[in-house]
């Protein structure tokens, strides 16, 4: 199977992914999905919370969608590509390992797959979540991280706005993505689903 990507030149991470169809019936590989371009960062505004030591992250949860999954770190390759969670394994969620830990300040990103050949993956439904929605990261130190969602925004490849999802901030803040939009055989998806959160609550891991 080809692996799609999505990267960013702001941040020097290129994400590669594989995914199938909008229709579960389909099962086809991406081709060169590439995301480009850069809008102005987001503003900068007051942290919610004090920024925490690196701790690795173990798991996410996404309480209004039902979804909680194991977290493996990711790095990058010699060209700033930011590999997938083994398509093997669906349920699985990826962290960029160079990047800040979640609660960490700056922009943490995780990834995880929309569906693969074998059908649904564990970002499906990444778009329902809303404003407001709480992202919860339990980390190695035994705390999590409770995020709040700020938006939740489709961008097309062309229109891709680099620097503000993956530029440097000065609060906590996290990055969900995955692929969206519409799937085409030759060219994947046409667009990428991105959840902006930034740190508001801790708590201890029971």
């Amino acid at each position: 199977m080809t692996l799609g990507v999505t990267f960013s030149l702001v941040a020097g991470i290129v994400w590669a992914s594989s995914d199938s169809s909008d229709d579960p019936s389909v099962t086809a590989a991406r081709s060169a999905d590439a995301a480009g371009g850069g809008d102005p960062p987001p503003r900068q505004v007051q942290a919610s919370h004090a920024p925490l030591a690196r701790s690795r992250p173990l798991k996410v949860a996404l309480p209004a969608i039902f979804i909680e999954a194991p977290v493996i770190g990711l790095g990058l390759d010699k060209k700033g590509r930011l590999g997938a969670p083994p398509m093997s394994r669906p349920k699985l969620v990826g962290w960029n390992q160079d990047g800040p830990s979640p609660g960490e300040a700056g922009t943490s990103v995780i990834v995880g797959h929309r569906d693969t050949t074998t059908g649904p993956a564990i970002f499906l439904n990444l778009n329902a979540l809303h404003h407001g929605d709480t992202v919860k990261v339990t980390r190695a130190d035994r705390r999590i991280a409770v995020f709040t969602v700020d938006e939740v925004k489709k961008y097309t490849k062309d229109k891709f706005p680099n620097e503000k999802v993956y530029g440097t901030t000065k609060r906590p803040e996290l990055r969900l993505l995955t692929c969206g939009g519409r799937f085409d055989k030759k060219s994947g998806y046409s667009a990428n689903v991105v959840v902006f959160a930034h740190l508001t609550s801790l708590k201890k891991a029971v």
